[in-house]
């Protein structure tokens, strides 16, 4: 048996809890969990939506450059990329609601804080400490996505999750932006963006139920967790890079360019294209209805083609919104529109585009990982995109500063992206054998008691 049928091996550390209660596929409650997770993960959208929105207010507040941005945003994702395998970690030994409630609900102190910053060192600061909070939700939301719903509809799952978590940028970029009239407005916007995540972390705390890990499969991995040394955390990581499709996955998110539109877009909008900061910040409402209804078809379209094709459809997929995304990306940033209508399209077909991926390639890491290692899987691959984030927010702002956004958006939004869609074909053979193997491992305990 290869090294990746044997991933669901006891010997190693399991990322399960003691706050659980008992559950399965058809727990009535499934879809009541998906929405508290929704609401949770939105959080680090507003954060997200906030700086990127309000750049052009708190650039001039803070006579900040627009590489600042970039920084801004790659600080905030490389300070992600270490936390959120540490929170896994502490997940492990603690339940992972109580981890959820901390790092991403209590944390909106350190949000809210923000607003009182008054040079752009203190606002650096602030991200940091913001960041290693948010970064839990990643990994933890989407590893009880996987023990609530089989792999069936975890499409469907994946892309609900992240369909409703996109709804607060809908809902918060426009109040954003009518927050830049306001004198120091940005600074209400931390402030308000810091309470909705305090009231989400208790939403969580009343409401979620943990339905424990395995419990999706049928096969609850043991509960004893073994003793986490260094040396099994390194066992961990090793059987997971191990495995070939989620080598190819990380890499893939690592060199990924869609993030870069949705920081500089609306500072775009403002310095290339002429619109105020209120005008660009309209560009959330159509983004975030398109990303919504993306997320939900792409999870669809991802289900329907895992049941045809079980060995290549998701991957199909997800090439084809890479290949689409590029022209969209470029007709959006290197022809001079004068209707802003036209922006407003482009975005909202670009975020369409984009959404599919959510529900897409999580079903793809939780098909050949197991249940128990799904936690870890995650962390290590929303960091390799939370490394992937920076640099290329980092190089855009560089590249920005020094030519133009149209510039940078030609290399990173459309070549970039191309190549994206070119690296998918080599991960059909791989992804068909990995699959194959996971689920003959966990069918093998199931006939041996049968």
């Amino acid at each position: 048996m290869s090294s990746e049928a044997a991933l669901p091996s006891t010997d190693l550390p399991t990322d399960t809890n003691t706050d659980t209660d008992t559950g399965s596929p058809a727990d009535p409650h499934r879809r009541r969990q998906l929405a508290i997770l929704g609401g949770l993960l939105s959080v680090d959208n507003s954060e997200s939506s906030l700086i990127t929105v309000l750049f052009p207010a708190i650039r001039k507040a803070l006579d900040v450059k627009l590489a600042g941005l970039g920084a801004l945003t790659a600080v905030s994702k490389l300070v992600g990329a270490f936390a959120g395998p540490m929170w896994v970690s502490v997940a492990r030994h603690r339940p992972r609601k109580q981890v959820l409630v901390l790092c991403c609900g209590a944390w909106g102190v350190f949000t809210a804080a923000a607003g009182l910053v008054q040079n752009y060192g203190q606002l650096v600061a602030l991200v940091v400490v913001i960041s290693l909070g948010l970064a839990g939700g990643g990994p933890l939301t989407n590893g009880l996505i996987a023990d609530l719903f089989d792999d069936r509809t975890r499409g469907r799952a994946a892309g609900a999750l992240y369909g409703i978590a996109f709804i607060g940028v809908g809902v918060m970029g426009p109040i954003f932006g009518a927050l830049s009239h306001l004198h120091n407005g940005w600074r209400y916007g931390f402030l308000l963006s810091g309470l909705v995540q305090i009231g989400f972390g208790l939403a969580t705390l009343v409401f979620l139920r943990d339905p424990g890990v395995g419990a999706a499969e049928g096969t609850p991995v043991a509960r004893e967790v073994a003793a986490a040394d260094s040396r099994g955390e390194r066992a961990r990581v090793k059987i997971l890079l191990g495995n070939r499709t989620f080598r190819v996955m990380c890499f893939q998110r690592l060199v990924t360019g869609q993030f870069v539109l949705l920081t500089f877009g609306p500072t775009f909008m403002v310095d290339d294209r002429g619109f105020s900061t209120a005008e660009a910040s309209l560009i959330t409402v159509p983004v975030a209805v398109a990303y919504v209804a993306g997320t939900l078809l792409g999870g669809l379209l991802g289900d329907r083609a895992h049941h045809r094709r079980p060995r290549s459809g998701r991957i199909m997929v997800m090439q084809v919104a890479m290949f689409v995304y590029a022209p969209i990306g470029y007709a959006l940033t290197q022809f001079h529109w004068h209707q802003f209508g036209i922006y407003l399209a482009l975005f909202a077909l670009l975020a369409a585009t984009q959404s599919v991926v959510p529900g897409v390639n999580r079903p793809i890491v939780m098909s050949v990982v197991a249940p128990e290692m799904r936690g870890t899987a995650f962390g290590i691959m929303l960091s390799a995109e939370a490394v992937g984030w920076a640099l290329t927010n980092l190089l855009t702002g560089i590249v920005g500063d020094a030519y133009s956004l149209q510039t940078a958006f030609l290399w990173f939004s459309v070549i970039l992206m191309l190549a994206n869609g070119a690296l998918f074909f080599g991960l059909y053979r791989p992804y068909a054998r990995d699959a194959a193997a996971l689920e003959a491992a966990l069918r093998a305990p199931l006939m041996e008691t049968s």
